[in-house]
């Protein structure tokens, strides 16, 4: 039997540049963070984890892949990283996933897990930039340890030769909320 994936979305942001409650926002009908834990379970994982603040409210899910919720107090990228790895426990890997991501394909984290292997990491991009999910191999979790502030895996993996990359026609990978315009703007696409 091999050792699980677990998807991990990164929700306990500060969302100062949206003037705060961004993953609450509204994206099409339903909150934005709804939209990232949507495609987190639907990556190849034997469980979601949602790292936010305790005001975060994600909702009621299927219970299965089931969603645990990682509270913590900081808002550092770093520690919420940390937690959910921590959480994540004994497993082959976790693909990180970012609440304020709402366009990312459903397909692209079981491309990931096909070509992860013996490597640091699975890596989408777009137009030759690396985007999100990131697929992390276990023996990456005592760098992540390391991280401090807002820091997250990105500092890690430009010094890495040991990567996996899956190109991906879809710039949803590359898409996030950081303002109440990126909002707008990402609700007029289609």
């Amino acid at each position: 039997m091999t050792t699980p994936l677990v998807a991990v979305v990164l929700a306990a942001g500060a969302a100062r540049r949206f003037g705060g409650d961004k993953l609450s926002a509204s994206f099409r009908g339903e909150p934005l963070l709804h939209h990232a834990i949507r495609a987190a379970r639907a990556a190849p994982v034997e469980r979601v984890i949602v790292v936010c603040g305790d005001r975060v409210d994600f909702g009621d899910w299927p219970a299965v892949p089931p969603i645990e919720r990682v509270c913590i107090a900081s808002t550092a990228l770093s520690e919420s990283l940390q937690a959910g790895v921590a959480a994540a426990g004994e497993v082959t890997g976790v693909f990180v996933f970012l609440g304020d991501m709402p366009l990312i394909p459903h397909d692209v984290a079981a491309r990931l897990a096909a070509v992860l292997d013996d490597r640091f990491a699975a890596v989408p991009r777009h137009a030759g930039k690396n985007g999100h999910p990131v697929l992390l191999a276990a023996r990456a979790f005592p760098e992540i340890a390391r991280l401090a502030g807002d820091e997250g895996a990105g500092r890690l993996l430009k010094q890495r030769d040991d990567l996996a990359f899956v190109e991906v026609a879809d710039d949803g990978i590359l898409l996030d909320v950081d303002r109440t315009e990126d909002l707008t703007r990402l609700q007029a696409r289609r």
